[in-house]
């Protein structure tokens, strides 16, 4: 009997991909494109999702049981349409905080002093040029850290910043909360003109969408400078690279963009100031198992029949049951 196969959008972890391998077909997409994932999935029973899944998909996938998100955030899956077809949905939440939270401290203090310019200075101009970059550095302790979205990376994060660094702590978070002894939370409006750091790790959904854009970035203290570890459509590009321009904004650190792999004509390529990574920050040897084993241990649930302990649709759960039991186990 066959091995019922599982589509690879992208690589996992070699070692839980040869454990994986014992009970299941695995099949890594050639490209990542639409058309190439859709014809690669019309005969898969599970999808390990790391690039966006086109929303047809499901609908041409007649064997298909569940998808598996390697990692936390559910954009890139469209889940009312799997719902739909009676697909399961699941995510690997949580394991990657800390290497995001990790990330968004290093690019502050690349931020505060001017790490990568100053490499760049040294090895194309002079020893002397870079040197001077230092006169204008800063250092973190005392400066205060504005988090959008305190879920596990935003608790990951102010517990470096706060207990690592000495920084203040705002916490900004769609429900009320008490403070603790690491962090005040405050609104956004209030935050914006106290933050020398704004780090953005919020989930992307309708009130996320636009949520910094020029009136924002406008009443930011002069100096402040952004991170950017949730989703790049948080951010109104035309107005970052406006603040970024008119040096309203001093710097920042963008790992998400609104169109992504970032186009070559994109501005952001051509300002010295802004720090630019592919979508990375939560990408680490430790955390890439960390996220891989989650999804081996949902394929497997799913497999003996089982919901995923992640399960993400449930208003689906009795469509997904039925659907189930009328398809081959393979």
């Amino acid at each position: 009997m066959p091995l019922p196969r599982v589509l690879l959008t992208n690589p996992i972890h070699p070692e839980v991909a040869r454990q994986l391998a014992v009970h299941f077909d695995l099949h890594l997409a050639s490209a990542t494109d639409a058309a190439t994932l859709q014809r690669a999935a019309s005969d898969a029973s599970f999808i390990v999702v790391r690039s966006p899944l086109p929303d047809d998909l499901f609908a041409n996938a007649p064997r298909l049981r569940g998808v598996v998100r390697h990692g936390a955030g559910l954009d890139m899956i469209p889940v009312h349409a799997a719902s739909r077809h009676g697909v399961a949905v699941a995510n690997v939440p949580a394991v990657n905080a800390r290497s995001v939270a990790e990330y968004a401290v290093a690019q502050m203090l690349n931020l505060a002093r001017h790490l990568t310019l100053i490499n760049t200075t040294l090895r194309t101009t002079s020893w002397a040029a870079a040197r001077q970059l230092a006169d204008g550095a800063s250092d973190l302790q005392g400066k205060t850290v504005a988090i959008v979205g305190m879920g596990a990376i935003g608790q990951a994060l102010a517990r470096i910043c706060a207990l690592g660094f000495g920084m203040r702590v705002l916490g900004i978070r769609r429900s009320p909360a008490p403070d603790t002894e690491l962090l005040h939370y405050v609104t956004l409006t209030q935050a914006l003109p106290q933050a020398d750091y704004l780090v953005l790790a919020c989930p992307l959904s309708d009130s996320t969408r636009g949520l910094i854009g020029a009136a924002e970035l406008a009443s930011m203290k002069p100096g402040a400078r952004l991170i950017n570890v949730a989703r790049g459509p948080v951010v109104d590009d035309a107005a970052l690279v406006a603040a970024l321009r008119s040096g309203a904004l001093a710097g920042a650190a963008l790992d998400v963009f609104s169109t992504q792999p970032l186009p070559a004509s994109s501005p952001l390529l051509g300002l010295p100031h802004v720090l630019l990574s592919p979508h990375l920050a939560g990408i680490t040897q430790e955390s890439m198992r960390r996220m891989s084993e989650g999804v081996a241990s949902q394929l497997l649930e799913m497999q003996d029949g089982r919901l995923p302990h992640h399960f993400v649709n449930p208003e689906a759960q009795e469509a997904i049951l039925a659907r189930w039991s009328n398809l081959p186990q393979s």
